[in-house]
This record gives C-alpha cells, sequence and structure tokens, in this order.
C-alpha cells in the first residue's frame, strides 16, 4: 500500500556553488518515492522531494534545473485525482513521469489512460524500439531490459508530440518521449534495483536532458555545513544527545569540527545495549575526537522501570519517557546552553511531517522519544537534515569517523528490550549479548558484515528440552536473523549457507550457558516492519 503524499518540507539554504544544480521531486505518493532521490543524489545531483500540492509559486523559486513526477497509488481517472501543477510546464523544464507522474503527464496533455484490467506487478521486460536521450550509453535500439512495473492503469493513447521508445507485454507505450518539449515517461520503477539499468537512465535525465554537471559532493557539504554551524550558533553552546549510532555520530563530529569546545555531547546508556558498546563510544568521542562527553549510565532507572513490563509498545514509550527525563537532567546540570542538536536526517525531515502540515518537534527518532520539553527552550542544530542514510555514511567518512561506527548495522533505540520478547531482566539482557557477540563475531570473520544490511539476535520466550553431554537441559531457546536492504523499508533474508549457520550454532550453544537451541529466522520484512516485535 503507497503512503500519502508528504507535506511541504522546508527548503535548506541553497549554497550557489553546491546546489546550483538542482532537480525536483514532485511526491503523488508512492512509497519508494525517497529512491528517486537517492539515485538522483548518487549521480551528484541535489534534489529535494516536495508534494503535488506544493504552492506553484514555490516550485519557480526553488528554480529546479528539471522534475521528476513519482509513481503514486491513485488513478488518474479517479475524481479527485492528484494533478501535476501547471508551474511545471510553465517554467520549460525537463519533466520525467514515472508511473503515475508518466500517466499523469498524458492525460493532461491531451493523451488517454484507461483503467481496467491491465494490471503489471513485478519484474518485467522492455523492448527499446527507438533510440531516445534517456538511453543514451545504457539501452540500446533493438535491445530488450528487464525493468519493475507495479501499475493497474495504462496509457492507451499519447498526446500530441510524443512518440514510443519502448514497450512491454503488458504497456504498449513503456517509455515515451517528446524531445522537442524534454518531456519524458516511464511507465516502471527505475529507481529500484529490480530495475538494473534504471540509475543510468535517471543520470541521463538530470545530465544529459536537464544539464546538470554533478557538483554535489559531501567534501563541499562538509565546508558548507561547518560554516553554516558556525554561522548559526556564533558563541552560543550545543548540546548533542549521543548514542554510538551512525546519525548521532557524525553529527556530533562535524559540530565539533566547527565549534570545537562549544559541544557537548550526552550519551545516556539505558543498560540495553550491545556488549562494549558503552567503552567503545566514550574511548572513540573522548579519545579519538577529544570530544566533550558526559557518560550516564542510567541502566539501574531503565531496568526498574521495565520490571515485568511486557508489552512492546508499552517498553518503548517507557524507554522514551526516561531517556527525556535523563537527558533533561544531565543537560540542566550544564547549564547555559542555547542549542541541542539532533542527528535528523531528510527522510526524518519528510516523514515527521503530516499531510495537513506542521512539523512534528521530536529528537531524533531512532530514539524512540516523545517531544522536546518546551521547558529546555532551545534551538535546534540539525546539520543532517538535507541528507540520507548512504551520504551520512559517506560523510563520516569525510570526517575520519571509524568503519566501525560509520558502517554499523541500524540499531534501534530502546536496544536489545525488543529483542526480548516478554519481561526484561539483567540476566537476559546478559544472555543475549552473548549470542549476539557470537553471531556478528562469524558474520565479520567470514567477511559478510557489510554485505548484510541488518543482523542479530533475539531471545525467544519459550524453553527447550535437550541432551548435551551425558546430561539434559532445560534452557532458552534463540533466534538470528540477517537481511539485506537498500531502502531500510523492505529486506530480503541473508541467504547463509547450512555451513555457516551450522557453525555459530555450534558456537551459541556451546559457548553460551543458558541456550541450547538456536533457529535462524527466514522472512521478509515488509514496508513498516520495524524490528523483531
Amino acid at each position: 500500500m503507497s503512503a500519502a503524499p508528504t507535506a511541504p518540507v522546508s527548503s535548506v539554504t541553497l549554497d550557489e556553488t553546491l546546489h546550483q544544480d538542482r532537480i525536483l521531486i514532485l511526491d503523488f505518493g508512492s512509497q519508494v518515492t525517497q529512491l528517486i532521490a537517492r539515485r538522483v543524489r548518487e549521480s551528484g545531483v541535489y534534489c529535494e522531494i516536495w508534494p503535488f500540492t506544493t504552492d506553484p509559486a514555490r516550485i519557480k523559486t526553488f528554480a529546479p534545473r528539471g522534475i521528476i513526477l513519482s509513481g503514486g497509488p491513485a488513478s488518474v481517472n479517479g475524481p479527485d485525482a492528484p494533478r501535476i501543477p501547471d508551474a511545471v510546464f510553465d517554467m520549460a523544464v525537463p519533466v520525467l513521469g514515472i508511473c503515475y507522474g508518466q500517466q499523469a503527464l498524458c492525460k493532461q496533455l491531451g493523451g488517454e489512460v484507461e483503467s481496467g484490467d491491465h494490471r503489471e506487478f513485478g519484474r518485467a521486460f522492455v523492448d527499446i524500439v527507438e533510440d531516445c536521450a534517456l538511453f543514451r550509453g545504457a539501452w540500446a535500439r533493438g535491445g530488450r531490459e528487464q525493468v519493475w512495473m507495479s501499475h493497474g492503469d495504462r496509457v492507451t493513447a499519447l498526446p500530441p508530440g510524443f512518440r514510443t521508445v519502448a514497450v512491454s507485454e503488458g504497456a504498449p507505450f513503456a517509455v515515451i518521449a517528446d524531445e522537442g518539449r524534454r518531456l519524458y515517461g516511464v511507465q516502471f520503477h527505475p529507481e529500484v534495483v529490480h530495475t538494473p539499468h534504471g540509475a543510468a537512465l535517471l543520470r541521463n535525465f538530470t545530465h544529459n536532458v536537464a544539464g546538470c554537471s554533478g557538483t554535489w559532493t559531501m567534501a563541499g557539504f562538509r565546508d558548507m555545513e561547518i560554516a553554516r554551524i558556525r554561522e548559526q550558533v556564533g558563541t552560543g553552546h550545543v548540546i548533542c544527545g549521543l548514542s554510538g549510532g551512525v546519525d548521532s555520530s557524525v553529527a556530533a563530529v562535524l559540530i565539533h569540527e566547527a565549534i570545537g569546545d562549544q559541544l557537548t555531547c550526552i550519551f545516556v546508556d539505558h543498560g540495553m545495549l550491545r556488549a562494549g558498546e558503552a567503552e567503545e563510544v566514550v574511548s572513540t568521542f573522548q579519545g579519538q575526537f577529544n570530544i566533550r562527553l558526559v557518560h550516564r549510565d542510567a541502566s539501574d532507572i531503565f531496568l526498574s522501570a521495565l520490571d515485568g513490563v511486557t508489552d512492546p509498545e508499552i517498553k518503548r514509550k517507557t524507554i522514551g519517557r526516561l531517556f527525556v527525563e535523563v537527558f533533561e537532567e544531565e543537560a540542566t546540570k550544564l547549564g547555559g546552553a542555547q542549542f541541542l542538536a539532533q542527528g535528523t536526517l531528510y527522510p526524518d525531515v519528510i516523514e515527521s511531517v503530516s499531510f495537513t502540515g506542521g512539523p512534528s518537534v521530536t529528537i531524533k527518532s531512532h530514539h524512540n522519544v516523545g517531544g522536546l520539553p518546551e521547558r529546555m527552550n532551545m534551538k535546534l542544530v540539525e546539520p543532517l537534515r538535507e541528507l540520507f542514510k548512504d551520504e551520512v555514511r559517506d560523510l563520516g567518512r569525510e570526517l575520519g569517523i571509524p568503519e566501525n561506527i560509520v558502517g554499523r548495522h541500524p540499531f534501534p533505540g530502546p536496544g536489545l528490550s525488543i529483542r526480548i520478547p516478554g519481561a526484561i531482566t539483567r540476566e537476559k539482557l546478559d544472555l543475549l549479548r552473548k549470542v549476539d557477540t557470537v553471531f556478528l563475531e562469524e558474520i565479520r570473520a567470514a567477511g559478510l558484515y557489510d554485505a548484510i544490511w541488518q543482523a542479530f539476535a533475539v531471545l525467544l520466550p519459550v524453553r527447550t528440552v535437550g541432551v548435551m553431554g551425558d546430561g539434559r537441559t532445560y534452557d532458552q531457546a534463540c533466534a538470528l536473523r540477517a537481511v539485506t536492504s537498500t531502502d531500510g523499508m523492505t529486506a530480503d533474508v541473508y541467504p547463509f549457507d547450512m555451513g555457516f549457520l551450522t557453525r555459530v550454532a555450534g558456537r551459541i550453544v556451546n559457548e553460551v550457558r543458558g541456550i541450547n537451541r538456536v533457529t535462524y529466522d527466514i522472512t521478509s520484512k515488509p514496508p513498516g516492519t520495524i524490528e523483531w516485535e
């Protein structure tokens, strides 16, 4: 099910060098719109995602080199079908319509779109029948290319000036072009990995058609953002909530590079981290980067509040509430800080704004905490709010942050608590840490860590009977999970071979007293699924 279109997101102050070539993506509600932006950014071109309801005057002021129209769940023949703003055509810039975007382009320019039994979902193949600027160096006339389709309606008649350049079995107008007006449409999704050469088509649009030169780099962003932080903060003091995750780590080091000791980081240790993570955070940020760091071990407070709690949502809310309370307590001790730093990313900016408008003021979403108390009266510093996750990792490398932090798998704010169904105890946490450590050790030893998006262990709420040596055991069972993902929304199981799984299970049963059975989870992760629970 596709998500609703996002509401307007405030633009950044555009740097004339770094942002001089920019693309605007108008969102019609596709759940993979963010992937379009990521592919465009990967080609060195800055872009932003705005909803199709954006004020036309704002679109013109943004002055993009080109506009991409996303897919969406609606039918262009519906009574309240989303429309392309007239400003898009008035600006005479190149336009690329994707899926719904192609259909809307045709409908509004005089073509025809038919609703009915023309559904086409999943892998398909298109035949290239004519040359086109989108195909340059990627697709060849007479060739056949794999693509990913996801549509119910289809174009049945082209508007004046358009020609067909590729067809598929289910879409007679799979790719269309009016190169005189630089208008293009594709029925499939070039932004997903299931369209192998889709990124090349998008690059052809941004570089060859729209004339972008590719000035968007993390080296340039670093210099621009350091100057911007200095201008915003002046002589003020900044407090940053540091978790040791990628986002907060990169934000902290970037801000520290800009203002030095005007930054103090607060690391709230809730007692549900992986083995050795608290020590790693302290040694890295105090030792390597010489950042002022307050380390608050609040594990007793958190574990006491979670005693007997079994509902996963109550766990999250409890941890979120306590995080805010402990963080505020430590911030108050410091006194005099005017700014709060967050590792907010561009997807957070998009997703935290409702369709009716009005941003949700929250501390970084991976902490799963509530709203920032008004009594703290602090201004936000959000140096990463333009960036996607992969860009944050690149920026971290640019800043010299160790790979063990920059390349770390995503780890939820509530930590191991949501990987222990049922009540949380210190004994269960210690048991899970040991299992988790063995699993990750073996993944790294096999050279698989970077090929996996996320891997973790879960302590199952069951006990099983087993025989070890000459004795009978009645111990815990655990599950292992490893998935690959390109968007963080969907995931596929990582295909370990049986030799690897046998070796890992053997180590866990032999080395972790209290575990006598290991299973491997082979389910995929549908959109919207959060961790295990």
